[in-house]
């Protein structure tokens, strides 16, 4: 529901583009299925150059060894070794530097290939260290990872905070109520925060009047025959 509709956003943009080179309107047709379809990006098009469905992996990468969770002493973590300059990086610093060199793991084929082999040795040596030590070695190595948080770390994350991705609104029952941001900045234009979410009903009268044009009588009269 969320993809299709950033989906359909870049397609009115793209239709608004459209009728204002050549003044030219369109009819915009979104699926729920397309989109799912398009969010597999690098899993389907193993497939269709393969012909094998690809097998379940959990929150392993199909094309990239290591680049996965992996388990802390205190939590767990993600690491996204992207190529093998990075994977030497991240064998030093786990105390590991022969994985490197290793026939079964120096290059990133060599390492899907050997998928099963390799990622038991890496949970073996992750569990040797929190997950702020990983993520604070890996960083200064220059090997991109990251924690894996519930959502209370999350929103207690420093840079959740600076973002101020969590927000206040009054409404009209329930006193402030939390929100969740935007993620748009805009920096001529900047979102505004201006209602809680509506009760059921609260705009219908407002939409029905001053988007429809119905008058109030037509408004009550829907209100008395139990349309509204």
């Amino acid at each position: 529901d969320i993809l299709t509709g950033l989906y359909s956003t870049v397609a009115i943009l793209a239709a608004l583009a459209h009728r204002d080179h050549d003044g030219g309107g369109q009819h915009i047709d979104m699926a729920l299925l397309d989109v799912q379809v398009a969010c597999l990006a690098n899993q389907a098009m193993n497939y269709l150059t393969t012909g094998n469905a690809p097998k379940r992996l959990g929150n392993a990468h199909p094309n990239i060894v290591p680049y996965q969770d992996f388990p802390t002493a205190d939590g767990d973590f993600i690491l996204t070794v992207g190529n093998d300059g990075q994977f030497r990086k991240f064998a030093e610093v786990a105390g590991q530097p022969q994985w490197a060199d290793d026939p079964r793991f120096a290059t990133n084929k060599l390492r899907v290939a050997n998928r099963a082999a390799l990622i038991p040795l890496i949970r073996q040596a992750t569990v040797f260290k929190t997950t702020a030590e990983w993520v604070a070695q890996l960083e200064q190595a220059g090997v991109p990872c990251g924690p894996i948080n519930d959502l209370a770390q999350m929103f207690a994350d420093p840079q959740v905070k600076a973002r101020g991705l969590a927000i206040e609104l009054p409404h009209a029952l329930a006193g402030m109520v939390p929100q969740v941001a935007s993620p748009i900045r805009l920096s001529e234009t900047p979102v505004e925060y201006r209602r809680a979410p509506p009760l059921l009903g609260e705009h219908t009268f407002e939409v029905l009047q001053r988007v429809l044009g119905l008058d109030a009588g037509a408004v009550a009269n829907f209100k008395e025959s139990g349309v509204l």
